[in-house]
């Protein structure tokens, strides 16, 4: 009986999600909605796994750009580095969000969207300096959000899940910030 409701809950989340995202609905908003509705989760739990699930595509996106588009070998490589954290760190979070019940959104959030539209639109060095700034913003945000999260988010999971990846994001940091000092 557990396994079919089991089933049951993670079905109508799917349903929920891919029906809210078919009425425009932005997709991390539509995962929180479902988190919500579902009571499964703290709300600091839900928000912080919908927002490092869409910040992580995005990262993984961004990352595939710069390997294309990057004219410097070093945003290259950059580029590849976040790829390979952030594909395994969306893994690690689906996984744990899938043990916990917590609706994960399928596609980035608008805001994230449109980061990937501005870059998409520069080539060479335009795009080496857009891109490395957009790194180290964006990377001193989720430092911050990932060290809170570590701190305060109710589940265990999830609280560890952002803890081990506090490091990893602050070595991204430290690299963003050394190619963007070295490109000024």
């Amino acid at each position: 009986m557990k396994k079919i409701m089991i089933v049951f809950v993670s079905s109508w989340m799917l349903l929920a999600c891919n029906s809210a995202s078919n009425n425009n609905q932005d997709s991390v908003d539509s995962a929180q909605d479902v988190n919500d509705s579902t009571n499964v989760v703290s709300n600091n739990t839900s928000d912080f796994a919908t927002e490092a699930a869409s910040g992580g595509m995005m990262e993984v996106q961004l990352g595939q750009m710069a390997q294309q588009k990057a004219q410097s070998q070093r945003v290259k490589d950059f580029g590849a580095m976040m790829v390979k954290d952030h594909s395994q760190a969306n893994d690690e979070l689906k996984a744990i969000a899938a043990r916990q019940n917590i609706a994960l959104p399928d596609s980035m959030s608008d805001d994230k969207k449109k980061h990937i539209d501005d870059l998409s639109s520069k080539t060479g060095k335009d795009f080496d300096k857009a891109y490395m700034d957009m790194m180290v913003d964006d990377h001193k945000e989720d430092v911050d959000k990932f060290k809170d999260a570590a701190q305060n988010v109710t589940d265990t999971a999830i609280r560890s899940f952002a803890a081990k990846t506090v490091p990893v994001l602050q070595k991204h940091l430290d690299s963003a910030q050394a190619i963007h000092q070295n490109m000024q």
